[in-house]
């Protein structure tokens, strides 16, 4: 894809301007209120908080011509660097921004007319086949006017299926800022970026997965944002690690007081001594053979887990296998959330539960940007962007996923990982990134 320079411009500009961002009294209360895992230590340090994106943010524009012209095209290039707790929060307005900017300038032959009444029909086609879903659109949005209309029609289309007694539901939106707005749940899962980092910092892969799992069950707890993504270093190594016992001291103290990740949490040190000297993964490594009282595994613990990459039906046969090896009983949830359509979601909750789980679906640019060209009436296609951790610690960082067109990372370090994990390459025929939001050729749905 190509940019202008105008449209460089526009994003360079839009970027300084994260930097205005505060949290404000209104939204506070709103966290305090809605979002109980985050405890009070983290939300006076996001009162505080500023994103920096002179010190963190790095775009240069690279010209395809030697015109001077807001007209000439050229590629942008953007990258993000400094502390992990200063620079996780730029993912999202980043690929937003980006995503704006090209469509703001570079490719215009579109409008906004009929988002709402298309996201409205949407909405009714999926609860009224009885499916949960909620918005996850914000990083791939058309703009943000676009996502307003998108979660208006399908309020909208919740209240119609309300009062016919349909079974599906809007069970909400990743978007922090329009659940608020909207009153909708604030919903989301963990993110690739969690499992990648734990192991570029430790470099230790083996034993990565089971660490991440370990210290987000000690920081939120059992039953809290309890949606495991297996991906990351391909599903059949997350789930040796996810069968695994939890340690005894993985423990969050519960309520609104200190989040505690590692044995401090039964320590007599006040909350805030307990959580500046409670040592990372990398630095303090569990006790070998310390285990829970329970003895519950990850699996257990977990209510579910999402679906990211590679063959859907082969996916849920796998879990369904893993959870009656384990001796679990108890329904579990399957979040799909690779390039969904209607379509999909349909033949994807038919599987999932004939096996016995209970599907739900995170939408995100197939609400947020679907559009055609005004002139012809074919698709106009979004941008197949994303950003990856690159490095932490001074260690590269890897992602190889269950679908080789989804692996990121140095390829030295991505063939190394999977020699070590024993990771068997994986391919999908419907897995193609290139192709994954349709082509400009096909007609407007």
């Amino acid at each position: 894809m190509k940019f202008t320079v105008e449209a460089f411009h526009w994003l360079q500009a839009n970027v300084a301007k994260l930097g205005n961002i505060r949290l404000s009294s209104e939204e506070l209360e709103y966290l305090q209120s809605h979002c109980p895992y985050l405890n009070q230590q983290y939300l006076d340090y996001l009162q505080d908080f500023r994103l920096r994106p002179s010190d963190h943010v790095e775009l240069t524009f690279e010209s395809s011509s030697e015109k001077c012209d807001d007209k000439v095209l050229g590629s942008i290039h953007m990258g993000v660097k400094g502390l992990w707790v200063e620079t996780i929060l730029f993912e999202v307005p980043l690929l937003a921004l980006t995503s704006e900017a090209y469509f703001r300038f570079c490719s215009r032959d579109w409008n906004h007319d009929g988002q709402r009444e298309k996201a409205c029909r949407k909405g009714l086609s999926l609860l009224e086949n009885g499916c949960l879903f909620s918005e996850f659109g914000t990083r791939r949005r058309r703009d943000y006017r676009t996502q307003v209309l998108v979660l208006e029609g399908l309020k909208k289309a919740e209240d119609i299926a309300t009062g016919k007694g349909w079974k599906g539901k809007l069970t909400g939106t990743s978007n922090v800022h329009f659940a608020m707005k909207t009153g909708l749940p604030a919903v989301g899962t963990v993110a690739h970026e969690w499992f990648m980092a734990v192991a570029a910092i430790t470099n230790d892969y083996e034993n990565a997965t089971e660490t991440a799992l370990r210290y987000w069950i000690g920081t939120f707890g059992e039953g809290v944002l309890g949606i495991a993504l297996t991906d990351t270093f391909g599903t059949p190594t997350f789930l040796k690690s996810f069968s695994s016992t939890i340690p005894a001291f993985t423990a969050a103290v519960p309520g609104k007081t200190a989040t505690l990740a590692s044995s401090a949490a039964s320590s007599g040190l006040s909350t805030t001594d307990s959580l500046s000297s409670t040592e990372t993964p990398s630095h303090a490594p569990p006790t070998e053979g310390e285990k829970g009282p329970e003895q519950r595994s990850y699996a257990q613990a977990f209510s579910g887990i999402r679906q990211d990459s590679g063959n859907p039906a082969e996916f849920v046969k796998i879990m369904r296998n893993f959870y009656d090896k384990e001796g679990i009983t108890e329904k579990k949830t399957i979040v799909f959330s690779d390039s969904l359509n209607i379509e999909l979601c349909l033949e994807y909750k038919q599987q999932a539960e004939d096996a016995g789980f209970q599907p739900t679906f995170g939408i995100g640019t197939f609400f947020t940007n679907d559009f055609v060209h005004q002139s012809t009436g074919k698709k106009s296609t979004p941008l197949n962007i994303v950003i990856k951790l690159s490095s932490a610690n001074g260690n590269h960082a890897v992602k190889i996923s269950d679908n080789i067109g989804k692996n990121t990372g140095y390829p030295a370090t991505v063939e190394e990982v999977k020699q070590r994990l024993g990771y068997v390459e994986k391919t999908w025929e419907n897995g193609n990134e290139e192709k994954r939001w349709g082509t400009e050729a096909e007609d407007g749905i």
